[in-house]
């Protein structure tokens, strides 16, 4: 839907290839053109390079965007849309293979003089080596996808004894989702700053970046909350920083927009990560706090054309803030809640921006994401950005899934994210404290088991000449009276059987007939929403 708008102002046709979990989804029925890509899996639609470039020649499309995900960074299919006749948005497939392969960024970093975060020097082939490796890098480390991106494929090892099951996982969520298992091993730092600098370039040799965004706020390794300018990072800082991450970009001859990222010490150091050879998900940050269309600056970059800024900026005008709204329970470790919307209602007012992709009556498929929308609040200081953030949440309305709407208000409000001082460790660490103050979250309404939402009904109520809205609401297991309680559990003659709280495929199961179990042990692992759960 974000390039479909912006493509729409520039008089552009935008053609959208959908697969079938996706096709009634809002960017099918907005395009102009629609074209099926193949089934719900992921492997036979959005990466396949054949359908996809099937698509493009059915459509006599001229220029493919890639997005967020799935093969934005891949250069084999830049390559591949090039070789069909079409212009790929993005950077170059030399590019892209120079710094999409992490271990391969991070030695370039390394010899153009960019600090890096201490680590393996190439993928890690085995559990004899990975052990080696550790040694002399030390504890917590992270396992980290070389090909991935967007906190897949990330494992975080506090002791020896955790390293291999840790290597296996994340090599086998990096190969789901990057079609690459190879991992490597860093230095994980305890509670640092997530802070990334956007960078633009052209072919007519302009390089420039655009400041930084904060993106600490993390679960799972994933981002929840963003904001430009870092409560952590001052004028000169933002301008090293920005030197840093062109330094980079710019050994790799880098054009269109990309993000390089870095850890920030409570000490002040800072690290290279990776870079990202794409736009990000959270790019709304940068264009609010700097007037510009990123996405627009990468089509003009694509059909040969100069970029629109030419200066780096290390002024932002104004504060950002972005939350992202996933259909998860904070609750139950943010799984995920895959169901209908019932009801939808975004948002509005001076300085709000709602990008999102769903609406009432819509099915969020368990094959993808848990993204629902995208919650962006500017204002001229950061604590008037803040306090319009929680005045836009109060207002948005998502009936059916379990949504991170609640968390993220709990989380404004903490005294840690008041102060600007949130690291990368604060929800771990914080979750309990958070989800209390986060209140009750409704269960979503048509996830698997036997709890079905009871009868609603809506009242006007006054009371002292004031007007209140109270909805009451009663959930009932099937022929009995109200649920107290969610679990899932067996009992005696239940047939042993254990009914799984959300849809996704089975892909190990660590129990075997007969064992005897503890509450809190791992019975299965599944994939929902691409993440093993």
């Amino acid at each position: 839907m974000r390039i479909v708008r912006t493509l729409r102002e520039m008089g552009i046709t935008s053609i959208a290839a959908y697969s079938d979990a996706d096709r009634d989804a809002l960017f099918v029925h907005e395009a102009d053109e629609a074209y099926r890509l193949g089934p719900s899996a992921p492997g036979e639609s959005y990466l396949s390079t054949e359908a996809l470039l099937s698509v493009g020649k059915q459509a006599r499309a001229q220029a493919v965007h890639p997005g967020y995900g799935f093969l934005a960074e891949n250069p084999t299919f830049a390559r591949a849309v090039a070789g069909a006749g079409m212009t790929f948005i993005g950077p170059s497939p030399e590019a892209m293979e120079r710094m999409g392969d992490k271990v391969a960024a991070r030695r370039l970093a390394a010899s153009l003089a960019v600090p890096v975060v201490p680590g393996s020097p190439g993928p890690v082939r085995s559990l004899s080596e990975g052990n080696e490796l550790a040694e002399s890098i030390g504890y917590p480390l992270a396992v980290k996808a070389a090909g991935g991106g967007g906190g897949r494929g990330i494992r975080v090892v506090e002791r020896l004894q955790d390293l291999g099951e840790a290597l296996e996982r994340a090599s086998r969520e990096a190969s789901a989702y990057f079609k690459n298992p190879d991992v490597y091993l860093e230095r994980y730092f305890s509670d640092p700053r997530h802070v990334e600098i956007q960078v633009l370039g052209d072919a007519h040799g302009a390089l420039v970046h655009l400041g930084e965004r904060d993106c600490s706020t993390q679960r799972r390794h994933q981002k929840l909350i963003e904001e430009a300018p870092s409560p952590a990072v001052d004028r000169e800082l933002r301008a090293h920083i920005g030197e840093m991450a062109l330094r980079a970009a710019g050994g790799v001859d880098y054009t269109s927009a990309g993000t390089v990222e870095f850890l920030l010490s409570r000490e002040g150091e800072f690290f290279f990560l990776e870079m990202n050879t794409r736009i990000q998900v959270e790019h709304p940050v940068t264009e609010d706090v700097t007037g510009l269309d990123l996405v627009r600056e990468m089509v003009l970059i694509a059909a040969g054309e100069p970029m629109t800024v030419r200066d780096s900026i290390v002024d932002p005008r104004g504060h950002v803030i972005e939350v992202r709204v996933n259909a998860e329970d904070p609750r139950q470790n943010f799984r995920p809640t895959p169901t209908t919307i019932d009801s939808y209602v975004p948002p509005g007012g001076p300085g709000v921006r709602v990008d999102s992709g769903v609406y009432a009556g819509f099915t969020v498929p368990s094959e993808y994401d848990s993204l629902l929308a995208k919650l962006i609040t500017w204002a001229p200081d950061r604590e008037t950005c803040r306090r319009r953030m929680l005045r836009a949440l109060r207002e948005f309305t998502v009936g059916g899934p379990a949504t991170t709407i609640p968390f993220s208000q709990a989380v404004l409000r903490s005294q840690e994210f008041v102060n600007g001082s949130v690291g990368t460790t604060f929800v771990e660490r914080c979750l309990p404290d958070l989800i209390d103050h986060a209140g009750p979250v409704e269960p979503p309404a048509n996830t698997a088991g036997s709890r079905a939402r009871g009868p609603e009904r809506t009242f006007h109520v006054e009371v002292n000449r004031k007007l209140f809205t109270v909805r009451v609401a009663e959930l009932r297991a099937a022929g009995s009276g109200p649920v107290r309680k969610r679990a899932s559990r067996t009992s005696p003659g239940a047939g042993g059987s254990i009914m799984s709280p959300m849809h996704g495929t089975l892909i190990a199961v660590k129990k075997a007939a007969g064992e005897t179990v503890e509450e809190g042990d791992t019975h299965f692992v599944i994939v929902a929403i691409m993440m093993e759960n």
